[in-house]
């Protein structure tokens, strides 16, 4: 397998296709895998799922929107594929723009096997896109366990051989994968944990977030020094996006922008002094009741009057 791919294709990846392929993952892997009552049981590898991604491509843009999930066979290594053309009829009626770019499977690295569903589904498209979504947790892992594979044909001992190399893609949202993303991010936990818990994890992945991006701008900052100093040849593309990013700056920097940030951020702190207040006259209320309550009890063995 080779390092990169040398097509020349960018891959734009939605985040419902990675969302599909772990929901398909997760079922398969409870269902197959039910849980132990006390009984030990030797560890068997995790499952394999299959399906196609689909979407469009412009030109040299290839953009992944859904995916659909299909019927594997490991003995013969195949697809069913009476399934796939009926499943390829039903979303051609719903998404008629949609076509299929590839096939999606889930494990740490491309098998060998692979080779042979990629090549099956030739017909279809003849340069199908492979998605390999890594299950596994790696903690100290930063991106997203998601890799893409072109297959290019290589000439290895003389004998022309299709091999996947991996190609570079970005994630691309729409503004309706943004809410749902959003939803499901802030959903409450299954366990009940308190809106602390939440609050503390919401604000674990925005550190995480500047965390990452801070050691981006690090890498960029170090290479660009370096390319300075001509320890390595200088390459125009890279300056060229370091450029039109600096552009962007000033935008941000405007007598409007400092208008509208200093209006928002006022109006933030003002509905935190209200809802402040609020919350103070609610327990202040409480106490008048409770003390009215414990002195109308005691002014009835006193004859006195209530307080309030």
């Amino acid at each position: 397998m080779a390092s990169s791919s040398s097509s020349g294709l960018t891959f734009k990846l939605h985040p419902l296709v990675i969302l599909n392929i772990s929901d398909h993952y997760t079922r398969v892997k409870s269902q197959s895998q039910p849980p132990q009552n006390g009984a030990e049981s030797t560890a068997s590898p995790p499952p394999r799922v299959f399906g196609c991604v689909i979407g469009v491509q412009r030109g040299r843009t290839v953009e992944i929107f859904n995916s659909f999930e299909l019927l594997y066979y490991p003995s013969s290594h195949s697809l069913d594929r009476s399934f796939l053309e009926k499943k390829q009829e039903l979303y051609k009626k719903v998404f008629p723009n949609y076509y299929i770019l590839g096939w999606y499977s889930t494990g740490s690295e491309a098998e060998e096997s692979d080779m042979q569903i990629h090549k099956a589904l030739m017909d279809i498209n003849e340069s199908p896109v492979y998605v390999l979504l890594n299950p596994s947790i790696n903690h100290a892992q930063k991106d997203l366990p998601a890799t893409i594979y072109e297959s290019e044909l290589h000439v290895i001992d003389g004998i022309p051989q299709l091999i996947f190399v991996r190609s570079s893609y970005t994630i691309e949202t729409v503004e309706a994968e943004r809410i749902s993303v959003d939803h499901v991010a802030h959903l409450k936990p299954s366990d009940g944990g308190s809106a602390a818990t939440q609050l503390a994890a919401h604000l674990t992945g925005i550190h995480s977030a500047i965390k990452m991006l801070n050691s981006r701008i690090r890498v960029l900052h170090h290479y660009l020094l370096a390319m300075q100093k001509g320890d390595i040849p200088c390459e125009n593309s890279l300056l060229r996006q370091v450029s039109s990013l600096l552009r962007r700056l000033p935008a941000i920097e405007s007598e409007k922008f400092q208008d509208d940030f200093l209006m928002e951020y006022n109006d933030t702190l003002l509905i935190t002094y209200l809802a402040m207040l609020t919350n103070c006259s609610s327990t202040m209320n409480e106490l008048v009741d409770k003390f009215n309550t414990a002195y109308e009890k005691h002014s009835r063995r006193g004859g006195r009057t209530a307080f309030f």
